[in-house]
């Protein structure tokens, strides 16, 4: 069930969005994934590289309310056509990744579920682009539970102690 109106999703009075990473994991991407269908669809698709990160709060609103948090889905886009590299450039500037990946377990301990990517938004073109206050993260399925061309799931917030974007992220 997806409900808009203005661009922005139609929920009920008092609801809050605040999934776990496994509930991101294991019910939102595996469903994307498997292209079933969402109980409630209020993660829109989005392509990563025509939107700035100050753009895509709008683009992925859950309600009216203040938000610190967004979440999107977006496929991987290639930066070669053979190559395994991911293009996250923008026009503005591009998302660089940083630090190692971290493994996401399931909390009944079936074992690793996925993985997230923490990204940071940098201005302007590699290598000469200044880091921003956005930082995104970005999930996926473990191969074990879906295939390496799934869509990558990404959610952010402006948790105090991240300078960036991970649907997209803002720090204040």
């Amino acid at each position: 069930m997806s409900i808009s109106v203005n661009g922005h999703s139609v929920v009920p009075p008092g609801f809050r969005f605040h999934p776990t990473e496994e509930e991101l994991l294991t019910y939102y991407l595996a469903k994307k994934v498997a292209s079933q269908p969402i109980d409630l669809d209020v993660i829109p698709d989005v392509d990563l590289n025509k939107l700035e990160p100050w753009d895509i709060q709008e683009r992925c609103r859950i309600g009216t309310g203040p938000q610190n948090d967004w979440y999107l889905f977006s496929h991987k886009d290639k930066k070669y056509s053979t190559g395994t590299r991911t293009n996250r450039a923008t026009a503005a500037g591009f998302w660089k990744a940083t630090g190692r990946d971290k493994a996401i377990y399931s909390a009944a301990g079936s074992g690793r579920i996925g993985m997230r990517k923490t990204l940071v938004f940098y201005k302007g073109r590699a290598p000469h682009g200044h880091k921003s206050d956005w930082i995104m993260h970005e999930y996926r399925l473990d191969d074990a539970v879906a295939p390496v061309t799934n869509p990558v799931f990404a959610a952010g917030d402006t948790s105090s102690y991240y300078s960036g974007i991970s649907s997209p992220k803002r720090r204040e």
